[in-house]
C-alpha cells in the first residue's frame, strides 16, 4: 500500500472542512446554538461523521464507488434544503415551536452532519482506489472538520448576537447556495 504526503492530506482535511464551516455558522446563526454543549456537540459530530465516512467509503471500496457517485449530491443537497427551510421558516418570524428545538440535536443533527460528510464518503473510496491506507488521513479529516465547525458555531453566535432574525435568514439562504452548489459542481 501507498501513502499520501502529509501536506495532501492536509489540503483535502480543509477542503472538506468548508462546507461544515459554513453549516455551522449556518446553524449557530438560527440562535438555538448559544448553551456551550450544543456548539461542542455540532462540532463533535460534525468531526466524527468527517472522520467516519472515508473509513466507510475505503471500506467499500470501488466496487460501490459507481452506484454512491449517482446519488450522494442527491442526499446531500436534499438534507441541506430541508435544514434551509426550516431556518428560513424562523428567521421570516414563524414560530421557533413549529421547528425542530435544536441544529445541534435528534435528527437535524444527524442530516447536517450527513450532508456536510457526504464528500468525505468519496474520498475514502478514492484512498480505497488508490491503496492508500485510511486511518490517518481519516483522523486527520475528522479533526480539521472539528476545530473548523466549533470556529463556525463561535462565528455564527456572534453574527446571531449582532444580527437577529436576519442572520438565521442569511444562513439559511447559504445553506440554500451549498446545496445548490453540490448540484451544479456534480450535474455539470
Amino acid at each position: 500500500m501507498g501513502h499520501m504526503p502529509l501536506v495532501e492530506v492536509l489540503l483535502i482535511a480543509l477542503a472538506l472542512s468548508l462546507d461544515a464551516l459554513a453549516v455551522s455558522i449556518a446553524a449557530a446563526c438560527s440562535g438555538r446554538t448559544a448553551a456551550p454543549r450544543a456548539g461542542f456537540r455540532l462540532a463533535f459530530h460534525f468531526g466524527l461523521f468527517q472522520a467516519l465516512m472515508p473509513v466507510l467509503g475505503w471500506l467499500a471500496g470501488w466496487r460501490l464507488a459507481a452506484h454512491i457517485e449517482a446519488y450522494d449530491h442527491w442526499v446531500a443537497a436534499v438534507l441541506l434544503a430541508i435544514v434551509a427551510a426550516r431556518m428560513l421558516r424562523a428567521g421570516f418570524g414563524h414560530e421557533a415551536a413549529e421547528l425542530p428545538a435544536a441544529p445541534s440535536r435528534g435528527l437535524t443533527l444527524v442530516a447536517l452532519s450527513t450532508a456536510v460528510s457526504v464528500d468525505a464518503l468519496a474520498v475514502g473510496l478514492s484512498l480505497a482506489m488508490l491503496r492508500v491506507p485510511v486511518w490517518f488521513p481519516a483522523a486527520v479529516i475528522g479533526l480539521s472538520a472539528r476545530a473548523v465547525s466549533f470556529a463556525g458555531v463561535r462565528l455564527g453566535r456572534c453574527l446571531s448576537t449582532r444580527f437577529g432574525r436576519g442572520a438565521e435568514v442569511v444562513g439559511g439562504i447559504v445553506l440554500l447556495l451549498i446545496a445548490a452548489r453540490i448540484l451544479v459542481q456534480h450535474l455539470s
